[in-house]
């Protein structure tokens, strides 16, 4: 399969979109990164530019920004990941818009409550598709902003967007 990318403009500014090139022309997202985010993508040797492959994902990130869209319709790229970090994913994927959950009531929705909810929050901070895999709704057991690849900052304006804001300290 081909990586192809694009990059797209968003009010956190510009986002690299990655994926997976498949037979018939659909793409399936890998990556999407922020501007100066911990662990982002980075265009490789061979990767394609693309902007019209990823235009139905760019299109729902244009609304999503607007405030007319509130959940993401992606195909996501198969084999990323570990079984545990995509079962955490598929729980961020359950987090209705504009309300947020703890790290520790990931971990119990996965069976790693206890000491489990410090490998929940790595899997969450390895998580490959910022914004539209929403692990930007997890916040402390305490209501606060905790830790988030793309930055607090970018965290509380995306919570902040969905009427979800939660308290940093």
């Amino acid at each position: 399969m081909t990586t192809v990318y694009a990059k797209v403009g968003s009010p956190l500014g510009e986002l690299l979109l990655a994926g997976e090139e498949r037979p018939g022309g659909e793409v399936a997202l890998a990556s999407l990164s922020l501007p100066g985010q911990k662990g982002a993508a980075v265009v490789r040797d061979g990767w394609r530019q693309a902007p019209g492959a990823f235009a139905p994902v760019a299109e729902q990130l244009a609304a999503y920004f607007e405030g007319r869209l509130t959940r993401f319709d992606v195909v996501y790229a198969d084999g990323v990941g570990t079984e545990f970090q995509r079962r955490v994913w598929g729980a961020l994927d359950a987090i209705p818009y504009g309300e947020t959950v703890s790290y520790g009531q990931i971990a119990a929705q996965v069976g790693s409550s206890g000491a489990g909810v410090r490998a929940v929050g790595t899997a969450i901070g390895r998580n490959p598709l910022l914004v539209v895999r929403p692990c930007h709704r997890v916040i402390g057991a305490d209501g606060a902003l905790r830790g988030y690849a793309g930055g607090l900052d970018c965290k509380e304006r995306l919570l902040g967007l969905e009427g979800a804001l939660a308290v940093r300290r």
